[in-house]
C-alpha cells in the first residue's frame, strides 16, 4: 500500500530501506483517487518507533493512506524530540474539525495508573468521544484497548500481578467476521503489559463479541457488534527485536523481569529472537482497514 507522509518523516526512509512502498506528499498529489484519512493518536514514549511499526503493519493493501499523527497536549513526554512532535504531529485541537475514515489509539507505558490518573485522560475521553462522530472506525492497541473498553463500556482493568511478556498462540474464535479472514486456526501474537481488561466481563458484555484469545494471555481480539470499535490486547505490529529491547531495558532498570516467554530460541536471550507474528499481524490490519474502513466509508467526509 502506497503510504503518504509528509517527505521528511524519518520513519518514511527506514521503510524504504526494508523495500516496502512509502508515498511522499508530491507524488501522492498526482493520483486522482481519495487516500483514506486515518489518524494515529500516537501515545507510546518512543514515537518514532511506534511510527515504523504502524507504518510497516499497514502496508499491504493497494488502498492509498493519508496518516495523520496525533499526540496529546495535556501532557508532553521527553523521549520523543520536540522537534519531531512540532514538525509531524498535531493535536486534537487542530483536527477536532477534521473526519478521518480511521483511527488508531496506541498503548502507553500507564497501565498501572488508574485511568483517572493519567494526566492526559481527560483529553482522551474528549478524543474518544469524538471519534464517535467523526471516525468512521477506531483501532484501540493494548493499553488503548483497555481505556476503550473502559470509557465505552465501563469494563475495569486488573493488575496481572507480573508482567505478560512474551509470544503466546491464540484460537479464532469466530470466523464470520472478516476481520480474522485468512487467519490460520492458531497464530502467534506478541503481549507485553501488566494488566489486562477484565476477561468476563468482554465476555458477559452483549455489545461485543470475542474474536481470538489465548489459554495464557486471555482474550487478544474483540469488537464492537456495531463494528466501529476494534480492540487488540496484544502488539501485533511489534518487530522481531521490540521485545528484546523492553527486556534488556527492565534488566537493565534492575526489575529483574522475567525472559519473554517463547521469544528467543532455547530461551537465550543472546539468540536471535524468531519472527513468527507477521503474517497474522498484517492480515489483521489489512483486512481492518479494507473491510472495517475502506467498504463502509463514506466517498465524501
Amino acid at each position: 500500500m502506497p503510504i503518504k507522509v509528509q517527505n521528511d518523516l524519518p520513519a518514511k526512509k527506514v521503510l524504504e530501506k526494508e523495500n516496502i512502498f512509502v508515498m511522499d506528499e508530491k507524488r501522492a498529489v498526482t493520483q486522482d483517487i481519495r487516500p483514506l484519512k486515518i489518524a494515529v493518536l500516537n501515545l507510546m514514549p518512543l514515537k518514532e518507533d511506534t511510527e515504523v511499526q504502524l507504518m510497516r503493519s499497514l502496508s499491504n493493501t493497494p488502498l492509498q493512506i493519508d496518516l495523520t499523527f496525533l499526540t496529546t497536549a495535556s501532557y508532553v513526554g521527553h523521549n520523543t524530540a520536540t522537534s519531531h512532535l512540532d514538525t509531524f504531529y498535531y493535536t486534537y485541537e487542530d483536527v477536532k474539525n477534521v473526519k478521518f475514515d480511521g483511527m488508531i489509539i496506541t498503548g502507553a507505558p500507564v497501565e498501572l495508573m488508574p485511568f483517572e490518573e493519567v494526566a492526559y485522560w481527560d483529553e482522551l475521553k474528549k478524543i474518544m468521544s469524538w471519534s464517535e462522530k467523526n471516525v468512521t472506525s477506531t483501532l484501540h492497541i493494548c493499553w488503548g484497548a483497555q481505556a476503550g473498553l473502559y470509557y465505552h463500556y465501563g469494563i475495569p482493568k486488573k493488575e496481572l500481578g507480573k508482567k505478560l511478556s512474551g509470544i503466546y498462540t491464540h484460537k479464532v474464535m469466530n470466523r464470520k467476521e472478516p476481520l480474522v479472514r485468512g487467519f490460520d486456526d492458531v497464530f502467534n501474537i506478541p503481549h507485553s503489559r501488566y494488566t489486562e481488561s477484565d476477561n468476563d466481563a468482554i465476555r458477559n458484555d452483549k455489545r461485543l463479541m470475542v474474536m481470538a484469545e489465548s489459554e495464557e494471555a486471555g482474550i487478544f481480539l474483540c469488537m464492537d457488534r456495531k463494528k466501529r470499535r476494534i480492540f487488540v490486547m496484544g502488539h501485533p505490529e511489534y518487530d522481531r527485536v521490540t521485545l528484546d529491547k523492553e527486556y534488556k531495558r527492565d534488566l537493565g532498570k534492575g526489575l529483574n523481569p522475567d525472559i519473554p516467554k517463547n521469544y528467543y530460541p532455547d530461551d537465550d536471550p543472546k539468540k536471535e529472537p524468531v519472527l513468527s507474528w507477521r503474517g497474522h499481524a498484517n492480515a489483521l490490519y489489512t483486512n481492518w482497514v479494507n473491510y472495517y474502513v475502506y467498504q463502509v466509508t463514506p466517498y465524501e467526509l
